[in-house]
């Protein structure tokens, strides 16, 4: 929708815009209580509902302002927002929906501030018996020309294709699914094929539990969420509903921020810049490690050469490949910078190095599942003393064989897709928040650090801290993306001078970045995991410290 409004903008300002008519100009004057990043992989904190309330009620006492000011600044940002990106035309139909809470109060506010610039506005009430202080206020300063409707439910909203609906009716306060009424809109509003954007949590999305199937939840095309993401946000099953998320600053107390103790991170470029050590000027090849990586098998050779690949692009001083006899001559060609170690079997590895020269193992990509391969894992388990990186195969031996994964040293590193996750702990998951719940039950029980590959990459500590990582595109879904993924890891675990929390923080946010860099180079259909490895130097370069 193009754009034809005028000059008028709203800004996040601590009061929201004035009753009394001053012109909507003169709230870019005001002045604004800008969020500040807190310290360490800190800023982008996943709160609960209930957290989230607190937040807000301690930022009001901190900062000395009312609720209501506090909901100004929500309003006066979601406006900004619908004005500066979805570009508007005035004669756009614009339906604001709101419930009878403080969501439905941002809405009310959010009515006000595009009537106020111009744009024609329908809104629409849920009807309900008791309504919140805060929405009784901002329902007190509509103006006499802005009528609010309350929804007939014989009877509900016309709304045209190429309207926009702004949900206002549910925020993180809901604890238990839609009915009546309410669900029927919400259907009403999935069925109409409106833009929709919702504000704070697309209506009938639980914040902390799954959704009890067949629930009504909008299916926003954007949702509007104030400084910080939910946990909601970054699993798969709520994908439909959610849409495009987008931050919104409203100034909510960075010193409460801080202090809020949480498990769960989305972990960005600004907590990891600085992380990973500038390289210095007399370092050599010895100053980065020496890798040693267990891959490929008969007709699986390209998954040990991608790792490989990847690994050197990642900055290790030195690796070799063990590899079975007949990719001698494939990794020898496809990656000269590497050492080949051939295994005395021909299609499979049979034997384990000796592993005295190695800062750090990698273990999976194309290994196969013999019954050789299945003991020198077994050996590796037992003899190894230093970081291991363990992928593709080598996670279904571990499934397939349970006893080997309580041999698993403290602090190895595992790298799973769902389905292999799911043979890792024998069970499936009933739903994302349960997968999250096993995964914390297997890195506590094993003592190492666990991924979950797919959009949002989850990272599990040995404590149960969760970290999900916000780099990467759907490109990316193509064979070969998880072994390049194993040989960056492998790389920064070879590295003397990072924690295991922090090579792997760092390997997520880098492997996505390189996808991302590669992105306009081959659009999403067209990208290839070779692609991943070409761009994983720029994508670590961004990371170092000056």
């Amino acid at each position: 929708m193009k754009m034809d409004r005028r000059a008028a903008q709203v800004t996040n300002a601590p009061g929201g815009p004035e009753v009394s008519g001053e012109p909507l100009e003169a709230l870019s004057s005001r002045p604004v209580h800008p969020s500040e990043p807190a310290e360490g992989i800190e800023k982008m904190k996943l709160l609960s509902a209930a957290q989230t309330r607190a937040l807000d009620q301690a930022t009001i006492q901190a900062q000395h302002i009312t609720s209501t000011d506090l909901m100004e600044r929500a309003a006066d940002a979601v406006t900004s927002w619908l004005l500066d990106e979805l570009l508007l035309d005035y004669d756009t139909a614009i339906h604001v929906c709101c419930g009878p809470g403080n969501n439905g109060g941002d809405g009310l506010a959010v009515a006000r501030n595009l009537h106020r610039a111009g744009y024609a506005v329908q809104l629409w009430l849920l009807p309900a018996a008791r309504h919140s202080a805060d929405f009784s206020h901002q329902q007190q300063q509509l103006p006499a020309e802005l009528p609010a409707r309350e929804i007939d439910p014989n009877k509900l909203p016309a709304l045209a294709a190429g309207a926009v609906v702004v949900d206002a009716l549910f925020g993180t306060g809901l604890s238990r699914p839609l009915a009546g009424v309410a669900a029927a809109l919400v259907r009403h509003i999935n069925e109409a094929g409106a833009t929709v954007v919702a504000v704070d949590m697309p209506s009938g999305l639980l914040a902390d539990a799954p959704q009890p199937a067949d629930s009504a939840v909008v299916r926003a095309n954007y949702t509007l969420s104030f400084e910080l993401p939910k946990l909601a946000f970054l699993l798969p099953q709520n994908a439909g509903f959610v849409g495009d998320w987008q931050l919104l600053p409203i100034g909510l107390d960075p010193e409460v921020i801080r202090n809020t103790p949480v498990d769960k991170h989305f972990v960005t470029a600004e907590d990891l810049r600085g992380r990973l050590p500038k390289r210095p000027k007399f370092s050599h090849k010895g100053t980065f490690g020496h890798a040693l990586l267990l891959a490929g098998s008969k007709g699986k050779m390209g998954a040990a050469v991608l790792a490989t690949q990847a690994c050197l692009r990642a900055g290790v001083g030195l690796i070799t490949t063990r590899v079975p006899a007949v990719g001698y001559d494939i990794l020898q060609i496809s990656a000269p910078e590497a050492m080949c170690l051939a295994d005395s079997a021909s299609d499979h590895i049979s034997e384990l190095p000796e592993l005295t020269p190695y800062a750090a193992i990698g273990i999976g990509p194309g290994l196969g599942q013999h019954d050789d391969t299945r003991e020198v894992l077994h050996q590796l388990l037992t003899t190894a003393t230093v970081p291991l990186v363990i992928d593709a195969d080598a996670l279904n031996l571990l499934g397939a064989h349970p006893e080997l994964q309580k041999l698993l040293p403290p602090d190895s590193l595992l790298t799973p897709h769902p389905k292999e996750f799911e043979r890792l702990v024998g069970e499936p998951a009933r739903d994302d928040y349960h997968r999250l719940e096993q995964l914390r039950a297997f890195v506590g029980r094993t003592s190492c650090y666990c991924i979950i590959k797919g959009a949002y990459t989850v990272l599990a500590a040995p404590d149960g801290t969760l970290y999900f990582n916000s780099t990467g595109n759907p490109g990316m879904a193509t064979g070969g993306s998880g072994d390049v993924l194993t040989g960056l890891l492998l790389a920064l675990r070879a590295h003397k001078n990072l924690s295991p929390l922090d090579a792997a923080l760092l390997g997520l946010h880098a492997h996505g970045r390189a996808g991302d860099l590669a992105l306009p180079h081959t659009g999403h259909t067209g990208l290839l995991a070779s692609d991943i490895v070409r761009f994983i130097g720029p994508a670590l370069e961004e990371l170092m410290s000056e």
